[in-house]
């Protein structure tokens, strides 16, 4: 059943508090009271953090067990310490002086402690509650997916979390575009898209942003002479779900350039060009890889498989930036800062070790999965796909074709992030990818 509320002011008014302190940035932490009470509630928020609690009810209405378990309207809040009496005073302003109750703190460490009146109600860790709290799931995802990446991800519970980092070696605010824009010339670049993608509209933005006049390109366009490639700068090849995967992720994209004569000498006298460059994202790299017999210096590049664990992966994953020839990463080789990743099938594959040992030679890796402690991801959920020494973006030799699983083009703006370094500005350190496009044309 629906929990009461006795007041619909009050829920106006809390509304309005909690908005106020976001707004501010002095609320740290929210989480509403729902399944399980205020202790599910808590210990939920711990988890998130990976640390302990210390929680004193004696201030929370009612008695018993019920303070923990009820499931009635409420919310957590975390604010700094010397914000707190602030808080309140603000609260009692806004009629919600009895509705407001100081409970405890997080603290550095694993332990959880809930205690009424000296008496304690629960001493234990967090490890143990999360093992606990996740184990359910974690039987069903052994079952449901692969079990040695759900073993992986449950075993994570008991180890420290440095949590997502960024460190760039360079500034994203710096406008390495704005002499180029500032000529009022802005290349035209081919946002290229088959039935069934769907991130055409924020690559789109993204090289806009950085100076380009980026032009919606379907393949129906190139194969009605619509549009030829010899028109554009750039191609990029963007994610989705091209032909519903069915005949392979991008493959049927791919193969309805390389069984068309026209279509197939249009994409190779584009790549053979010095002054083109190309980029794939996601199915964009599914696509772009498959036609790496076209693309000069592409032919060390692996196709790419179903996820290892099995199942569509869409999180915020950490990568570093390898030392190499893109030219839409100059710069950024060392860096490393987290990055969006939405995808089924992502897992590089190799025909064999000496062809992955070869690609390692080239120095054409371009981007590779970290785990939060900044060491090569191997494993799940880290390095999501599954993919062999954590690559997850690859260059051609002469550097003018990149292709990724991740999607840059989805951080752009630190507003686009979950998390994000607080000294950020408008700026995220993608956005260096599409003004380094920029700065090379000229």
């Amino acid at each position: 059943s629906a929990p009461d509320m006795g007041s619909a002011a009050d829920l106006r008014a809390f509304f309005a508090l909690v908005q106020e302190y976001l707004g501010r940035g002095q609320l740290l932490a929210y989480h509403d009271r729902s399944d399980g009470g205020l202790a599910v509630t808590l210990l939920e928020m711990a988890f998130a953090g990976h640390c302990g609690l210390r929680i004193d009810l004696a201030a929370v209405p009612g008695s018993g067990l019920a303070r923990l378990f009820s499931e009635e309207a409420g919310a957590v809040l975390q604010v700094p310490r010397v914000d707190l009496a602030a808080l309140q005073a603000r609260a009692a302003a806004l009629g919600l002086g009895d509705c407001l109750h100081t409970i405890g703190q997080a603290v550095a460490g694993d332990a959880v402690e809930f205690v009424d009146a000296q008496q304690v109600l629960l001493s234990d860790s967090r490890q143990r509650l999360q093992q606990l709290w996740a184990r359910t799931s974690y039987e069903i995802q052994a079952l449901r997916d692969h079990p040695e990446c759900a073993r992986e991800e449950y075993a994570r519970i008991a180890l420290p979390d440095a949590g997502l980092s960024a460190r760039l070696g360079f500034d994203p605010a710096q406008d390495i575009s704005a002499p180029y824009i500032a000529t009022g010339a802005r290349p035209a670049v081919a946002i290229l898209r088959e039935q069934g993608v769907n991130g055409h509209v924020e690559m789109a933005a993204a090289f806009h942003r950085a100076g380009f006049a980026p032009c919606d390109v379907h393949m129906s366009d190139l194969h009605a002479g619509r549009r030829k490639l010899a028109d554009f700068k750039g191609l990029v090849a963007c994610g989705g779900f091209s032909y519903g995967d069915v005949l392979g992720a991008g493959e049927g994209w791919a193969k309805s350039i390389l069984f068309n004569e026209r279509l197939r000498a249009g994409f190779v006298e584009f790549f053979a060009r010095d002054d083109s460059f190309t980029l794939g994202v996601c199915n964009g790299c599914q696509m772009v890889s498959t036609l790496k017999d076209l693309i000069p210096g592409a032919a060390h590049w692996p196709r790419f498989v179903r996820n290892r664990s099995e199942q569509f992966e869409a999180r915020l994953a950490l990568v570093r930036v390898e030392p190499g020839p893109s030219i839409l990463l100059a710069g950024m080789a060392g860096s490393h800062l987290p990055i969006a990743v939405a995808h089924g099938e992502g897992r590089a594959e190799f025909s064999d070790a000496s062809a992955q040992a070869a690609c390692e030679a080239s120095g054409t890796v371009a981007l590779r999965f970290l785990d939060n402690d900044l060491c090569l991801a191997t494993r799940y959920p880290a390095n999501p796909n599954g993919s062999p020494a954590g690559i997850t973006g690859l260059t051609s030799l002469d550097g003018r074709a990149t292709i990724m699983m991740p999607h840059p083009e989805r951080v752009f703006r630190t507003v686009q992030y979950s998390w994000a370094p607080p000294e950020w500005g408008e700026d995220g350190g993608w956005l260096r990818l599409f003004r380094n496009a920029r700065q090379w044309l000229g």
